[in-house]
């Protein structure tokens, strides 16, 4: 048997062992972990806040980025004859760095045929000195994101060995029907907006309510409002296409659309079409500053007849067309400076003086539309200021445009006025539903478990 001797060290390999294949178990362990972070090719749903964190995840990533101070997000476009490589360079990077950024896109875009304009973020961070002075070296491409189509965004990322990875988030789109109703706050467009309005349907019903409404005369604060419209929404509820406005609503006069004759019209809850013959207001928000009848001169001093209305709008601001029909002066007359008259349906002529210049392709004998911008406003021949005076005249004499008893718009019938019934009552259904209804029942659902363990840790 082997004797012990105190001043000898003890040969206990069994724990030893066991505390080495611990310790290999661990790094394993964080390796594995560490390895999770790193973004690798995949397609994810995204809500709004996981695109931001995923589209600069570069940002999270310099935080493993040893030497080097917090990245700086830097937009750059291309310019006209620039490559992607150069224009990568302009973001403050080494001409190495621009190209390995460019590889890694390689074969997502077509990185060679790019278009002037094209738009991108580079997360750039500027190198430490080491030595407290500063920045020391050159700057270091840490991440890069561009949008490559409505609904598709590329990020490259580096991991934290350094190397760069490619990341494709793309969202799915769906077609909807979506109800938006508010209050008025603000403008028309500004509340309108506000509930997910786009611009060319705030435009459709703003031309609609014309007929109607005076935007500056008879919409107060919260009068309510409600339009409902077709549309192309991503997962993260951006609006990428506005397709027809279906319905309007504002100060409960309710105008609802309905294909007649190969294009959208609206009618009332009668089947009635509410297009007016002629508009109330030819220019968007104006307000009256003058009525028919007589009045005091400006200029000239004396009284005289004022034989149209006159609306105050800014220098520039487009007229419309009071409705359809024919060009039948666009010339200089007088103390009207600037003149244009149309010729309509029924004996019926509008005219607008003082304008500034005309729309391009206005001369007598064009064709107009109700709605059209043939003009805009100016201050020519006898005028203190910009505005438009408007006139109406019938059998070729002036009538008050306020007063005047123009026709009415066609009323539906027989299959028609059933067909807009129909529709007129899945609308009214999804106004008492109070929200927008898909075109697909397979809705996809935004995957944020998921996106919990792909983006990056939250940015500080």
């Amino acid at each position: 048997m082997q004797e012990f001797d105190p001043r000898r060290p003890t040969l206990r390999l069994a724990p030893r062992l066991f505390t080495a294949v611990a310790g290999l178990a661990a790094l394993g362990l964080g390796w594995k972990l560490t390895a999770a972070d790193v973004p690798t090719p995949v397609k994810a749903a995204l809500d709004p806040a996981a695109l931001v964190a995923l589209q600069h995840i570069a940002f999270a990533s310099a935080e493993a980025q040893p030497g080097f101070d917090r990245p700086q997000s830097i937009p750059v476009k291309v310019r006209p004859g620039e490559t992607l490589e150069n224009a990568v360079e302009r973001a403050g990077v080494a001409p190495e760095e621009a190209r390995q950024v460019v590889a890694a896109l390689h074969g997502a875009i077509d990185t060679v045929n790019i278009k002037a304009g094209m738009a991108f973020e580079a997360a750039i961070a500027q190198r430490r000195s080491g030595r407290g002075d500063g920045v020391g070296g050159p700057a270091r491409l840490i991440g890069l994101s561009m949008r490559t189509s409505p609904s598709s965004t590329l990020t490259v990322s580096r991991t934290f060995d350094g190397a760069l990875k490619l990341r494709e988030l793309e969202e799915k789109v769906t077609e909807e029907t979506k109800v938006a109703c508010g209050e008025m706050n603000g403008s028309f467009y500004e509340s309108v907006a506000n509930v997910g309005g786009t611009p060319r349907v705030i435009s459709d019903a703003a031309k609609l309510f014309s007929h109607k409404i005076d935007f500056s005369r008879d919409i107060h604060e919260g009068d309510k409002f409600c339009l409902v419209f077709d549309r192309k929404v991503t997962e993260s509820g951006r609006t990428i296409e506005a397709g027809d406005l279906e319905y309007a609503e504002v100060k409960g006069q309710r105008f609802y659309g309905f294909e007649r004759d190969g294009k959208s019209q609206f009618f009332d809850e009668t089947g009635k079409n509410i297009k007016g013959f002629l508009l109330r207001t030819p220019v968007d928000g104006a307000r009256i500053t003058s009525t028919f009848g007589a009045r005091r001169h400006p200029i000239l001093g004396f009284n005289r007849a004022h034989k149209g209305v006159d609306f105050g709008a800014g220098h520039g601001t487009p007229i419309l067309a009071a409705g359809d029909g024919v060009v039948l002066e666009a010339r200089r007359w007088s103390g009207y400076g600037n003149w244009l008259r149309i010729r309509h349906a029924g004996k019926w002529d509008t005219g607008y003086a003082h304008i500034s210049r005309y729309a391009p392709g206005i001369k007598a004998g064009m064709r107009v539309r109700q709605g059209q911008v043939v003009a805009y406003v100016g201050s020519t021949g006898m005028s203190t200021g910009p505005h438009l005076h408007y006139e109406v005249w019938l059998n070729g004499q002036r009538v008050n445009p306020i007063g005047a008893k123009v026709p009415q718009g066609t009323i539906l019938s027989g299959g028609e006025l059933a067909s807009f019934k129909a529709k007129k009552s899945r609308i009214d259904r999804m106004l008492a539903d109070g929200g927008s209804v898909a075109a697909s029942e397979d809705t996809p659902k935004l995957a944020l478990a998921e996106l919990k363990t792909e983006a990056a840790p939250k940015l500080r």
